[in-house]
């Protein structure tokens, strides 16, 4: 285990940022001198949980959040300072609705079966003005703007940057791109064990932010910050390993697209709880302005709408690209890093419990032709609806843990309730003379 007193001494570090993730994805941190992290080690550096969102109260003791060492990352742009993931402690109990808690549950649930769920994950976000009210690029106004050239060379310092860090880091990041949305970026680096995927997907987000508000600007991984572009996805790719992280237990080429029976029966228990996982992967009042979109300015959406799988095609809720391995295109911006890993692995271990189908493969373009299918379910069209579907889903609730989900239901109705007593400006456009 890595002893964080001696990393600071090692690497120069004068602070630790002692972090953890409530259940809206909110990054929190105390900021711990190295002269003190030892203790902060063993015992955990104290918050009060009410004050951020965890459903807590402020009569409630203080949560220790106590850093796991094989997380910490020295920021590369500022090295006096390292990063570190905790895990939530209360009265020498792990805090059950702690996000970190509930993933790490699910890696050790898999592991008692033999599986090893690794996972590479593809975020997507826009740079925008510092008032965050439209795309900081006045002269990216392409039509279909993906992957272009002169628009991602006008951002050159801002990406090079943060991918320069990732190659420091170590993190094999392998191509960045401008994706569909004027304004918007997507960075991808090789995937790994869910913890570590998370670990990482929750520093890249604090690391994108950083690097751009050091260039007058800002980023964001907000579901749909733009009407009429293309939305913030962070499609899964997904596969299943031995506990020796060997062999790939999702390939097997006599199957068909390469994916073996109990590949098969992972993504059949990602279908059966689709519809209640989107409060999950799609957390967000916004996030459903994204999956049940118009048209966006580009031709496409490029987001789901219905509960069906693939093979190489974009249209889907789920695509099978290639042997052993299948992507999860449901997932956005909003995303919690920790429960997205965590909803994966507890629906696919559902369905390798259950030997669950994932039903017929349709291979249409979803875009164009996806009224033909009536049998498929729909995704929720609004937020509501998602937390519904995931109140109903006993199965999933128990494989995420019962105290997890009765919190997240909760304070997500809050969220519902905010959002339905505010009064818009389309409201009185439209009802004011009625």
């Amino acid at each position: 285990m890595t002893d964080l007193a001696a990393f600071a001494r090692d690497k120069g570090v004068k602070y630790f940022m002692i972090s953890y993730t409530d259940l809206f994805g909110g990054q929190r941190a105390k900021l711990v001198p190295a002269q003190a992290i030892a203790d902060m080690q063993e015992d955990g550096a104290g918050f009060a949980g009410f004050a951020t969102w965890l459903d807590l109260t402020p009569a409630h003791p203080d949560m220790l959040a106590v850093p796991d060492p094989a997380s910490v990352i020295q920021l590369p742009w500022k090295p006096e300072v390292a990063w570190v993931a905790a895990d939530c402690v209360m009265e020498g109990k792990e805090l059950e609705q702690a996000p970190r808690n509930v993933l790490r549950k699910l890696v050790a649930e898999a592991a008692k079966e033999g599986l090893r769920v690794k996972t590479g994950i593809e975020p997507e976000f826009f740079l925008l003005t510092p008032d965050g009210e439209q795309i900081s690029d006045e002269a990216d106004t392409a039509e279909k703007p993906c992957y272009d050239q002169q628009a991602v060379m006008r951002r050159y310092d801002v990406i090079a940057e943060i991918c320069d860090y990732m190659l420091d880091l170590g993190w094999g990041p392998y191509q960045n791109d401008h994706e569909d949305a004027n304004g918007q970026f997507e960075m991808n680096w090789e995937y790994d064990d869910a913890l570590i995927t998370a670990d990482r997907h929750s520093f890249f987000k604090f690391m994108v932010k950083s690097v751009a508000e050091k260039h007058g600007l800002r980023a964001t991984f907000m579901p749909k910050p733009i009407e009429g572009l293309t939305g913030n996805g962070c499609h899964a790719h997904i596969s299943v390993w031995d506990n020796e992280g060997k062999t790939n237990v999702f390939a097997d080429k006599s199957k068909e697209l390469g994916l073996s029976d109990q590949g098969r029966t992972f993504l059949g228990g990602i279908m059966k709880h689709a519809e209640a996982l989107a409060a999950i992967t799609n957390p967000t009042v916004n996030s459903y302005k994204r999956i049940n979109a118009p048209r966006t300015a580009s031709g496409a959406t490029w987001a789901p709408n219905s509960v069906t799988w693939t093979g190489n095609n974009r249209t889907h809720m789920v695509r099978v690209p290639g042997p052993g391995r299948f992507e999860l295109r449901l997932p956005d911006g909003a995303v919690n890093p920790y429960l997205l890993q965590a909803v994966i692995i507890a629906a696919g271990l559902s369905g390798v419990r259950c030997k669950a189908d994932p039903g017929r493969r349709y291979d249409i373009d979803m875009y164009a032709e996806g009224h033909q299918i009536t049998d498929a379910p729909k995704l929720p069209l609004n937020l509501l609806d998602a937390i519904r579907n995931f109140d109903k889903d006993d199965e999933l609730k128990a494989m995420l843990g019962t105290g997890f989900s009765a919190s997240y239901i909760k304070l997500k109705r809050k969220e519902w309730n905010s959002f339905v007593s505010h009064f818009t400006r389309w409201e009185r456009d439209n009802t004011l003379d009625i």
